[in-house]
């Protein structure tokens, strides 16, 4: 339970992450042109403009991704998620020879047909397999 909603918690921020590193702006320029014009921006984002801002929203989310990272790390090697497929695969199947299976029989007997059954001679019977004989044993 702990581990899901750490690991939504840990997407939500990296999404996070990439949209506001993705609104920062290179040098030189400012995030006035992308709303407009350049006095936009101050209005936008207050007086002091949005470096301020976006700055200190990226050292949260960056912080809040690594403490959600190393809390997801911590969770998946002390055992509350199967680190490996390994580790949650199934035993190994042994070479096993099963018991035979035997009809089971049925307490009540079939119902008799009303049409006669064909003159047929008996199964001859089968000799049950001879014994193995053990070979003579050699005086020493």
């Amino acid at each position: 339970m702990l581990y899901m909603l750490l690991a939504i918690v840990h997407v939500m921020v990296s999404l996070t992450l990439i949209l506001v590193v993705l609104l920062q702006v290179g040098k030189g320029q400012s995030i006035g042109a992308a709303f407009g014009g350049a006095g936009s921006s101050q209005t936008f984002f207050g007086s002091r403009g949005p470096a301020t801002f976006l700055s200190r929203l990226t050292t949260v989310s960056a912080a809040v991704f690594m403490l959600t990272s190393l809390s997801l790390a911590y969770l998946s090697s002390s055992g509350g998620q199967g680190s490996s497929l390994q580790e949650r695969a199934l035993p190994p199947v042994t070479d096993t020879v099963p018991a035979p299976v035997t009809a089971p029989e049925s307490a009540v007997p079939p119902a008799p047909s009303h049409t006669p059954e064909p003159e047929s001679a008996p199964a001859p019977m089968q000799d049950a397999p001879a014994q193995p004989v053990e070979p003579p044993k050699q005086a020493p």
